[in-house]
């Protein structure tokens, strides 16, 4: 029988050396990154794998169902990530890690797997799907706001064969981790006479990791949009860049009864978000 080798950075949201360390010394934290020895006991992957090996084959892979993970600068939450593995033996376990970093030897940020084992589930005799979860932890693990965008996903399988066939990939895939967005908008006057003019103002924010506080989102173009107030859809009336503090503002003529909002499209490191649409009155 296989004996796992288990290390307390195995679990969990692996373990900065140094935690709730200001942000101007974040380059000096220490991140531990999980090995497949680590996780499975011993390190023969693809990489190191003879060529007649038969090594576990590692299909849909997905981090919270495919969806970014997206985080405030307090608080946590847990997701589920899961893959699909096969080999003549079935499988025994897998591993699904985020890190964040050049490469190997430079990581600065890691979300591993709450559990020592994940949960596989067989679909056929040769074939598993197997779930674990990880937790994000943003206002003890997000530390600068650097780490907002590209993370690489990890995908590892082991076989239930006596030999322990195992494949383990740090580059296997990539999801995003991004800052949380807030918007909001407001038109006045109201009641309006049609033709008159409105002035529609509202603001863009965002999660500052570093800060902990929201903050503007500068020079970004966000569409101002309207509904009739019998209608389920909004349309674009025009686009607005947000000035060096994240603030909108524009005007347009009354029409008829209905509901502004902001609409941002989203970008890399910060996800689209629509504001609450504000009610004119148009009499």
């Amino acid at each position: 029988m296989r004996i796992r080798a288990t290390v307390a950075a195995a679990s969990g949201a692996l373990a900065l050396t140094a935690l709730a360390v200001p942000a101007a010394q974040a380059t000096d934290v220490g991140i531990h990154k999980t090995t497949a020895a680590e996780r499975f006991g011993h390190s023969r992957s693809t990489m190191s794998a003879a060529a007649d090996d038969e090594l576990p084959v590692v299909s849909d892979v997905k981090v919270n169902g495919g969806k970014a993970i997206v985080a405030g600068y307090t608080g946590s939450k847990t997701y589920t990530v899961s893959l699909t593995a096969s080999h003549s033996a079935n499988i025994e376990d897998a591993y699904v890690d985020l890190w964040h970093g050049r490469d190997r030897a430079h990581v600065d940020g890691v979300f591993g797997p709450n559990e020592e084992a994940a949960t596989c589930t067989a679909v056929s005799a040769t074939t598993s799907t197997c779930k674990l979860t990880i937790t994000v932890d943003a206002g003890r693990y997000l530390y600068m706001n650097s780490l907002a965008g590209t993370w690489h996903v990890t995908a590892g399988a082991i076989a239930a064969d006596e030999a322990g066939s195992i494949y383990w990939n740090d580059l296997y895939g990539t999801h995003r981790v991004q800052r949380l967005s807030k918007l909001t908008a407001n038109a006045a006057p109201e009641p309006v006479k049609k033709g008159k003019t409105i002035t529609v103002t509202g603001k863009l924010t965002r999660a500052n990791w570093e800060t902990r506080k929201y903050a503007g989102y500068s020079t970004q173009p966000v569409q101002l949009q309207f509904r009739k107030k019998d209608s389920d859809t909004y349309t674009t009336v025009k686009t607005v860049k947000t000035n060096n503090k994240g603030d909108l503002k524009t005007t347009v003529k009354a029409t008829v009864d209905g509901f502004f909002r902001w609409s941002f499209a989203g970008t890399s490191t910060t996800p689209a978000v629509n504001a609450a649409g504000d009610f004119i009155d148009v009499q």
